[in-house]
């Protein structure tokens, strides 16, 4: 019994030997490696950020209805100044777990790859980020953010928008443009913006950097960026992504009015709709539907904005009012990142300033036309005044070509001021709001930097003014 016993140990061990050898190779499954490749992370990045920034409930109720480019004629209380904080809390999440984090992972496997082209998209995606977050809520973290997988961190601390955040971002920019030079490829299917162009990546880096610094306030680059070439030179270089013309991939928009039976729950706002009627602007045929439907003739009336007890008002019957023009509800429909109207804008505004070469007028025109031209309409007769008058005419176009670009609208209304709009009829608060409060879930998971945050930039309310005011 003992000689047979140890037979057949000894044959047990010279069968899981046996079987152990090259199990690794053989047993390997090629559908799950152990490396993802840096360009499977860029189509997903670049669609998270593009359905946050076209968010109906967050950039159309907060953005673009509290710039009054949208009114609501019914449940209106985001006129209020009462936004939802669910889809502020999304907002946060997205852009730092699905956006930041993978961008992050992107770079670093790009860098292994030795990509460089790849390299420089995840720094613009990153950039463009951090900004919409920084623009939204002031301090946040960056330095310490997202470190909870190397070091254990999940307290980060908020960094100073001003001296940390805004700097950080000017230096991914430089860096991005350094690093699209055309050594790598670019993912044609994953990259929904470009389609794997890197020179145009190059112009977006640039572009963006335009625009971040304007914002902040540092412009003594601005000339050197005219002067390299590589920024937007038509529509044809505007950073948007086009969705496809079905839901679950089709426009946010669409998905959610069309689909969800919600468009009459949607028009102009009288402010925007004036303002384009007194320069008998023919982009206001493509921003709204005439009451009662295109081809009624009754022409485009706008909502007053915030008023609490809408469904007993003139305005709260749909039919009295001008929804949201057709070709912003197809399926189809753009997400902008950036536009080459909003660039032009910002260059007008830099050379009558003197920060740039150049004349203000021919700027000023060349976006009014790039607007123009992405609307199908021929551009409005707008003649530049130049001076303190042109800064505000700037400033108000500016604000009329960013419609239905919510966040970016509304950053802009904030840092100009321009044009002046009314307070809601019925507001909660005693100003059209210039920030997001933190996510709630921010006092509970990371309270003591939240409460550092708080006492450095004032308190966690919406009409705190941000730094660049």
């Amino acid at each position: 019994m003992k000689y047979l016993l140890m037979l057949l140990i000894a044959g047990q061990l010279i069968t899981f030997t046996s079987c152990d050898s090259g199990f690794e190779d053989v047993n390997s499954n090629p559908n799950d490696p152990i490396v993802v490749p840096s360009e499977l992370l860029l189509g997903g990045t670049l669609r998270s950020t593009a359905d946050r920034i076209s968010d109906y409930f967050l950039a159309g109720e907060a953005g673009s209805c509290w710039v009054q480019h949208l009114g609501k004629p019914v449940y209106n209380d985001n006129e209020l100044y009462i936004p939802r904080q669910t889809v502020i809390e999304a907002l946060w999440d997205v852009l730092y777990a699905s956006v930041i984090k993978d961008a992050n992972i992107m770079q670093d496997l790009a860098a292994e790859e030795g990509n460089s082209n790849m390299q420089g998209v995840a720094l613009v995606i990153k950039a463009n980020a951090y900004q919409i977050l920084t623009d939204a809520f002031g301090n946040i973290p960056m330095t310490e953010a997202l470190t909870a997988d190397s070091n254990g961190n999940i307290t980060p601390v908020y960094d100073d928008s001003e001296t940390v955040v805004y700097p950080a971002i000017i230096d991914m920019l430089t860096q991005a443009d350094a690093f699209l030079n055309g050594d790598g490829e670019i993912n044609t299917s994953q990259d929904l913006l470009y389609g794997g162009d890197w020179s145009k990546w190059k112009k977006f880096a640039n572009s963006l950097k335009f625009r971040v610094m304007m914002r902040s306030g540092n412009t003594s680059g601005l000339q050197s960026l005219v002067s390299a070439g590589n920024l937007f030179t038509s529509n044809d270089d505007e950073a948007k992504l086009t969705y496809l013309t079905a839901a679950p991939n089709a426009n946010p928009w669409f998905e959610g009015l069309v689909d969800g039976g919600r468009v009459s729950e949607w028009c102009l706002g009288q402010e925007l709709v004036m303002y384009m009627q007194s320069y008998s602007d023919p982009r206001l045929a493509a921003y709204a539907q005439e009451v009662g439907g295109n081809g009624s003739g009754n022409g485009y009336v706008g909502k007053p904005a915030g008023i609490q007890d809408i469904g007993n008002s003139f305005y709260g019957d749909s039919n009295n009012v001008s929804l949201i023009g057709e070709q912003y509800l197809l399926s189809d429909a753009p997400s902008y990142f950036m536009s080459y109207a909003q660039l032009n804008l910002l260059m007008a505004e830099a050379a009558e300033k003197g920060f740039i070469s150049g004349d203000p007028a021919t700027y000023f025109a060349a976006g009014i036309a790039a607007s123009a031209e992405s609307n199908g309409v021929a551009a409005p007769s707008i003649t530049y005044n130049g001076g303190t008058a042109g800064l505000q005419q700037i400033a108000e176009q500016s604000w009329v070509a960013l419609y239905m670009q919510g966040f970016e609208a509304w950053a802009e209304w904030r840092r100009t001021g321009f044009p002046v709009l009314p307070l809601a009829i019925d507001a909660e608060e005693p100003s059209i709001p210039t920030r997001f409060n933190y996510p709630v879930s921010q006092q509970s998971l990371n309270g003591v930097n939240y409460t550092d945050a708080v006492s450095a930039q004032g308190a966690d309310k919406l009409t705190t003014s941000l730094w660049w005011q």
